[in-house]
């Protein structure tokens, strides 16, 4: 059996990080957050760049540990059927646990990367960070002096051609496809749950909110995902 897993914002949320879209989501609690994460108005605005350095840094994810439900995944790794993990996610909790980072696709990159969006040039969130606590509030790249920002995908910029190309593909050649804690609102990502279903993938919707592809789905699970995802894994490795 060949099983794909899609995560979203939901499977950390019992980590301690706030999901976004979901009923209690950062983004329905201030709207404004999502400026910090647009590419426009972080290119245009120091000032929108300085907050942002600072969600970063006072980001959950900063401290989290991975849960039950990325602990279990590993489980489902380790048994041999999972082909690949797709995530939505930047807050690198699959690699803590412990996940194959051959087999994970970050459709939305990391937040722990930082790059220069004109030459390129790669450093690291804490690197950054250090060069704001030394005073340098909107460090510029040491390589050009360009804008950096985070590795993650921003809203109004492309997701990486080959990431999202490798997770097309094993969406349609899953046997199983199960999508946790993620809305399936974001496109492209969520379309990748409709098209496991078309290619004949036996969908499961691991979820608290209900998702444009319930209807399609041959489960759907509303339990808590700490529990559920463990259950799950025992479920289809016995």
């Amino acid at each position: 059996m060949m099983i794909t897993v899609m995560t979203g914002a939901g499977i950390s949320t019992e980590s301690g990080i706030p999901d976004y879209r979901g009923s209690g989501g950062l983004w329905r609690r201030d709207p404004d957050y999502e400026k910090l994460v647009t590419i426009d108005y972080y290119l245009g605005d120091p000032d929108i760049r300085r907050r942002s350095w600072e969600f970063r840094r006072t980001s959950p994810a900063m401290t989290a540990e991975p849960n039950a439900a990325h602990l279990a995944l590993v489980e489902l790794e380790k048994a041999g059927l999972l082909d690949r993990l797709i995530t939505q996610n930047v807050d690198g909790l699959h690699q803590k646990a412990g996940s194959d980072p051959g087999r994970l696709l970050e459709l939305h990159g990391n937040m722990f990367g930082v790059l220069c969006v004109g030459c390129g040039a790669r450093s690291t969130l804490r690197e950054a960070l250090g060069r704001i606590d030394a005073g340098d509030a909107d460090p510029a790249c040491a390589e050009c002096g360009g804008v950096l920002k985070t590795t993650t995908v921003m809203f109004g910029e492309h997701l990486d051609p080959t990431t999202i190309t490798e997770a097309i593909r094993a969406a349609e050649r899953a046997e199983v496809f199960v999508a946790i804690g993620t809305s399936l609102q974001v496109q492209p990502a969520a379309s990748l749950a409709g098209l496991a279903a078309e290619s004949g993938a036996r969908l499961i919707v691991v979820n608290a909110d209900p998702t444009p592809y319930d209807e399609v789905a041959a489960e759907v699970i509303r339990e808590p995902i700490g529990a559920a995802v463990p259950a799950l894994v025992t479920r289809l490795t016995t």
